[in-house]
């Protein structure tokens, strides 16, 4: 049986105004890019003509240009999740123009089969190779796992391959193909380290299925990462010092934790610090992305062996993971999104999670989504997964954004993502907030330690007045969004005036 060619416009064609489809990928790596694009431009198309044409979108994670950015911008999203990044997305859910559901990237597969999201029409998948063996396909993806089994299980429709040449063979064997059984009739997942493996290197599915193949060689959108500066540079040698200092004091074990990094430029340059000290131990990363950084540390023998879910690298990076396959191939190992995002395994092995912070508050919440409560930045992605489930549970942030104007310490986070409870430290510049063993009256005088020095004595005077209505956690409720309310008036959170919102 011969897979039948199709051209991206007409698998495009095929997808129809309501439909839902499934995406592979999980950030823009191994994300489909030919079709989406076409359901854009059809989607352009059928508006003109006074047709309405919205999808619901389901994804690992987040997408490129090509999918996420095209199909907001043509207006064709009726409804979208988990996590995303895409500037021009961001802008249209801000407008209330599409309907998006924030959700911990563990959960979705689980959502999905259970049915609590709606039906999946089609799957469209991103391959470096597919084989026929007898009855059934074998499906081998690209640069990340995401939720491709489940959605390729799911999809009522059939499913359509991206068979990219973009993306190697020669990766065929790199990822660990599993999905975690319904309930409640769930198994064990056995993984006792980071680079076990408890799956197929590929996704097996009836032939028939199959209801066409792109050929086509498209580069994945990959994002490049900013050089470390001063500020990342220091936040890295903080990290490293406050986990040396519990190695030598017994508080983690000599073997050392599994590492886990967060998405973005801050946390690439934060885990290369970690790498670039000698005292630090060669470690294993268990995490849900993997980027230049830790890659690079790999070939240096610092990394002993990574899992991830995605291979969310610059595209010279990704080239020579291709090229150097005999050296990875048994230290990297990509998984589907509920595996390495799973809050068993990350409890079991002993992980330590390292987060980007958009904003703390004096008693340790987190927000870690919303600009000033409101803006959807990116969404929560995984960093609930493994915070709430981590050995020892870190947030990195510089102490300040926009030239200083934004203080990332406030009195009372405009938006919580993750509470107290699950944060046992807060790392700036600055230093270190060690937030465990600590009452939340302790855990303010750690974290104003580590705040900016021009809003040290605003946070300080906040406690004060705050100190005046008693209680375990002491607020002034007319003032805890003061430095927010002074930045959306005035543009800089420093000209704040306490004593105008105290009442």
């Amino acid at each position: 049986m011969e897979f039948k060619k199709i051209t991206a416009a007409e698998a495009a064609s095929l997808i129809e105004n309501g439909q839902s489809i499934g995406l592979s990928g999980f950030t823009p790596a191994g994300a489909p890019k030919c079709t989406p694009a076409e359901i854009a431009k059809k989607a352009e198309a059928e508006h003109a003509a006074g047709r309405p044409f919205k999808i619901s979108i389901f994804s690992g994670a987040s997408t490129g240009q090509s999918c996420d950015g095209m199909l907001a911008n043509a207006q064709a999203i009726d409804f979208r999740t988990p996590y995303t990044t895409n500037a021009d997305f961001r802008k249209r859910v801000n407008q209330n123009e599409m309907a998006y559901s924030d959700l911990n990237l563990s959960n979705l597969a689980t959502q999905l089969r259970q049915g609590y999201l709606g039906q999946i029409d089609w799957a469209i998948i991103e391959a470096c190779a597919i084989e026929k063996v007898g009855s059934k396909c074998h499906i081998y993806l690209t640069a990340a796992g995401g939720i491709s089994p489940t959605v390729c299980r799911l999809a009522k429709n059939g499913i359509i391959i991206e068979l990219n040449a973009f993306h190697s063979p020669k990766s065929m064997g790199m990822h660990d193909v599993y999905e975690i059984e319904d309930h409640p009739f769930r198994t064990p997942i056995m993984i006792s380290k980071a680079s076990d493996r408890i799956g197929k290197p590929y996704i097996e599915v009836d032939a028939d299925r199959i209801v066409g193949v792109i050929e086509c060689d498209v580069a994945d959108e990959a994002r490049g990462f900013k050089d470390a500066d001063p500020i990342t540079t220091q936040i890295g040698q903080n990290v490293a010092d406050f986990l040396l200092s519990n190695l030598r004091s017994g508080l983690i074990p000599k073997t050392f934790l599994n590492l886990q990094s967060g998405v973005g430029s801050g946390a690439n340059a934060v885990l290369g610090a970690l790498g670039q000290c000698p005292e630090v131990p060669n470690f294993n990363i268990y995490t849900e992305v993997l980027q230049d950084a830790p890659v690079a540390l790999m070939k240096q023998g610092r990394v002993l062996s990574a899992s991830t879910c995605s291979l969310t690298v610059t595209n010279e990076c990704l080239m020579d993971v291709y090229d150097n396959m005999d050296f990875f191939k048994d230290k990297l190992v990509v998984r589907p999104s509920e595996i390495s995002n799973c809050p068993e395994v990350i409890s079991r092995i002993g992980v330590c999670s390292l987060n980007t912070a958009i904003e703390v508050d004096i008693y340790g919440h987190v927000n870690s989504t919303k600009i000033c409560g409101t803006k959807m930045m990116n969404g929560i992605g995984g960093s609930a997964d493994f915070t709430n489930n981590a050995y020892l549970s870190i947030f990195t942030c510089g102490s300040t954004t926009k030239g200083g104007a934004i203080s990332s310490i406030v009195p009372f986070a405009s938006h919580i993502d993750h509470t107290n409870h699950f944060i046992d430290a807060v790392i700036t510049e600055y230093g270190v907030a060690d937030l465990r063993h600590k009452s939340d009256m302790q855990k303010a005088q750690e974290l104003i330690k580590v705040a900016h020095p021009d809003y040290r004595p605003m946070l300080q005077d906040y406690l004060k007045y705050a100190s005046k209505n008693g209680g375990h956690t002491q607020h002034a409720l007319s003032a805890a969004f003061a430095m927010h309310d002074t930045f959306l008036r005035k543009g800089d959170m420093r000209l704040t005036d306490l004593a105008e919102y105290i009442k």
